[in-house]
């Protein structure tokens, strides 16, 4: 490969099941390691839906669209790169008689079925964890003390919150399956350092570079999470009274979700091209996470980035340049 620039690029990815999906200008590309150790790269030219539309690409407004976009669309590599890395004998151990019919008879359309589900069963769970319980969690505690802290709901909350996802997190760390997906997930951040440091993109080069990207997912939920604090006590301040009826406040929450998430990915953005003093402090809680959802990966892993990357770029860095 010829001599490169260094340049912010807007490519990002996913980790998957023994593989790595990346978004770059060609469209979404899935990198997987099959049973017999190749590479399966498979290309979709699927368009964004931002970049579709225009009133959907505007600011604050994306940042929602995108992350609903991401997460069906990442579903559905999820499942695919857990089908493709399985060998014959894997599949038939876990897939049930009900499975079989309904993949034989509804095929893709049974996989975006339960795609959808699995989204919503997903929604139904983060609404659960991380705005019913840390409500109820205050109530609780509100009542058994004899000061009235509810000014300072908005901060007991936003802890709560950030202490169930860390603990979360570093759980589900620990199981062996997903510990490698976060090995392939530092492989993807790998591969898109190297690529911004105009670097070719080898296993040597790619081993070199730090796991820890201010682009990634892990910093975009930190983001949201303390944006969603400094709106929430807003709220309380102006309106002191906002959270004596916890269905109500919950309501409340739900309604500015979309602003926090328009906020939060604007600032991923400008994150992505920044490295000065605002950006470094709300960036250090997710870059700090990442040391529990990225891990070293190995060389194999690294050669599955490698590939992914290479389906997604063309010869002109500016057709990725971060804007």
């Amino acid at each position: 490969m010829s001599e490169k620039v260094k340049h912010k690029t807007s490519i990002g990815g996913q980790a998957l099941i023994e593989g790595i999906m990346m978004r770059g200008p060609k469209g979404n590309a899935m990198a997987v390691r099959m049973p017999d150790g190749s590479i399966d790269v498979e290309l979709d030219n699927k368009i964004p839906l931002i970049k579709r539309n225009k009133f959907l690409g505007l600011p604050l407004i994306r940042g929602v669209v995108a992350f609903i976009d991401s997460m069906v669309t990442g579903y559905g590599y999820l499942m695919k790169s857990a089908d493709k890395s399985m060998t014959e004998e894997e599949k038939e151990e876990s897939t049930s008689k009900l499975d079989k019919w309904l993949n034989e008879h509804m095929g893709e359309k049974f996989m975006a079925v339960v795609g959808f589900i699995s989204t919503i069963i997903g929604l139904a769970l983060a609404l659960f964890m991380f705005l019913w319980l840390p409500t109820t969690l205050f109530n609780l505690f509100n009542k058994v003390t004899t000061y009235d802290f509810s000014k300072l709901r908005p901060l007991f909350e936003g802890i709560l919150k950030i202490i169930i996802f860390v603990l979360y997190m570093f759980i589900v760390s620990k199981t062996p399956s997903i510990k490698r997906v976060f090995m392939y997930h530092g492989a993807e951040h790998k591969t898109i350092f190297c690529y911004e440091n105009g670097l070719d993109l080898t296993v040597e080069n790619v081993r070199k570079m730090k796991r820890f990207h201010p682009r990634c997912g892990t910093s975009f939920i930190f983001v949201i999470l303390i944006i969603s604090i400094l709106i929430s006590s807003i709220l309380v301040l102006i309106f002191p009274g906002i959270t004596a009826n916890k269905w109500l406040w919950i309501l409340i929450k739900l309604a500015v979700i979309p602003l926090v998430m328009g906020i939060g990915y604007e600032f991923i953005k400008y994150a992505g091209k920044h490295e000065n003093i605002f950006v470094k402090i709300l960036s250090a809680p997710g870059l700090m996470m990442q040391r529990i959802t990225t891990a070293e990966p190995t060389d194999d892993i690294i050669e599955v980035g490698i590939e992914s990357m290479k389906a997604v770029i063309t010869d002109n860095p500016e057709d990725d340049k971060l804007s």
